[in-house]
C-alpha cells in the first residue's frame, strides 16, 4: 500500500513537471530543449558544482559536459564563477532567467503543498514534515 501509494504521487509530480517542460519546450532562438532543462534541474540539485562535478554525477565525459554548460551560458540560464579554493577551477551558478523559470515550473509544488496545510490537520503537516525529512537527510544518499 505504501509503495503504490508514493509511487502514485510521484509519477504524478513527474508527469506534471514533463508536460511543463513540453509546454516551455519551443524551436526558437534560445528556447531550452528537453536534455537542457534536466541538466539546468541537476546543477540546481547539486548545489554549484563545478563542470567536473557535473559530468561525474551523469556520468559523461568533462567535454561532453563543458559542451552542455557551454551551450547554457550562451543560452543566458547559467553563469561561471570562479572558485575561492583553487582559481583554476569554477563552479556553476544558476542566473536569475534560470530562477524566473524555476519559479514558473515549480507552481504546481506549491500549489499542492498548500493543499495540504488547507487539507490536514497542522500535527499532520507537521509529522509529514518530519518525514520528508528524514527521508531526504537519511534515506536518500545516493543524491545527498
Amino acid at each position: 500500500m505504501l509503495e503504490k501509494s508514493f509511487m502514485d504521487v510521484y509519477d504524478k509530480f513527474k508527469l506534471h513537471f514533463y508536460r511543463s517542460v513540453f509546454d516551455d519546450v519551443r524551436e526558437r532562438e534560445g528556447s531550452l530543449s528537453a536534455m537542457e532543462v534536466f541538466s539546468l534541474e541537476i546543477i540546481n540539485a547539486l548545489g554549484k558544482p563545478t563542470v567536473g562535478q557535473f559530468a561525474d554525477f551523469l556520468n559523461i565525459s568533462q567535454s561532453n559536459a563543458t559542451y552542455k554548460v557551454n551551450n547554457l551560458i550562451k543560452k543566458g540560464y547559467l553563469e561561471r564563477a570562479n572558485s575561492q579554493v583553487d582559481r583554476r577551477e569554477y563552479h556553476l551558478i544558476l542566473s536569475d532567467k534560470f530562477y524566473n523559470y524555476a519559479a514558473m515550473m515549480s507552481s504546481y509544488e506549491l500549489e499542492v503543498m498548500s493543499r495540504i496545510k488547507k487539507r490536514l490537520p497542522k500535527d499532520d503537516v507537521d509529522k509529514f514534515d518530519e518525514i520528508l525529512g528524514v527521508i531526504s537527510s537519511e534515506l536518500m544518499p545516493e543524491c545527498s
